[in-house]
């Protein structure tokens, strides 16, 4: 992003990315606990921003070195039933995505959200390349949602570097992954031009 500022603390429509994310959540499913996963090192920078705002009780626990430690840290507080996990930067993500994926995932114990390929794709083999059939593939997002004791289970294995998000490491404990429809506009903001894309989209 070329900031200082960690992305999820940047401003969006004169708000922190990370409050639209979290009211996202609070207006899709008004019962579900929040748990925020920081870096240990912006923990005072989120206690001074969310000080008497309504994100202010929300329950934090520090990261770690990579996602699957952070996720793994954020598990420890979650006890029973589903829970979905979202990244920080994707405040576009629509209530019905969140809605749908945490209901199929009550019903099946799993289910990621996901959007069908537009561009053409091709396979890169060193100096080579080769045209795969898009419908193939698609794209993932989040929230991902799980059976939480499914999930804690799967975290207990070693770091893998194929860990990309939390699909990967549920399904190499030997679990299926269950697809629902995501929205197109649930972007991931990790460079100044999704920054602008966001603020066209929040109209």
């Amino acid at each position: 992003m070329g900031s200082e500022t960690p992305k999820q603390f940047l401003p969006l429509k004169g708000e922190p990315i990370l409050f639209h994310t979290i009211r996202s959540f609070q207006l899709a499913l008004p019962e579900a606990e929040i748990v925020l996963v920081l870096p240990q090192a912006e923990m005072a920078r989120w206690q001074v921003m969310a000080f008497d705002t309504p994100f202010q009780s929300i329950k934090t626990v520090a990261g770690g070195a990579q996602r699957f430690d952070s996720v793994k840290a954020g598990l420890e507080l979650v006890e029973e039933g589903i829970v979905g996990i979202h990244d920080a930067v994707r405040p576009l993500v629509s209530q019905t995505c969140i809605q749908n994926v945490f209901k199929l995932a009550a019903e099946k114990g799993s289910a990621i959200p996901v959007v069908e390929l537009k561009d053409s794709l091709r396979e890169l083999s060193g100096a080579q390349s080769q045209a795969k059939n898009r419908a193939d593939f698609c794209l993932v997002q989040t929230p991902q949602c799980f059976e939480v004791t499914k999930l804690k289970e799967a975290y207990q294995q070693s770091y893998q570097a194929n860990f990309t998000d939390d699909a990967s490491v549920f399904e190499a404990a030997g679990n299926t992954i269950k697809l629902v429809a995501g929205n197109t506009e649930n972007i991931k903001i990790t460079t100044p031009t999704d920054l602008v894309v966001a603020e066209a989209l929040m109209v």
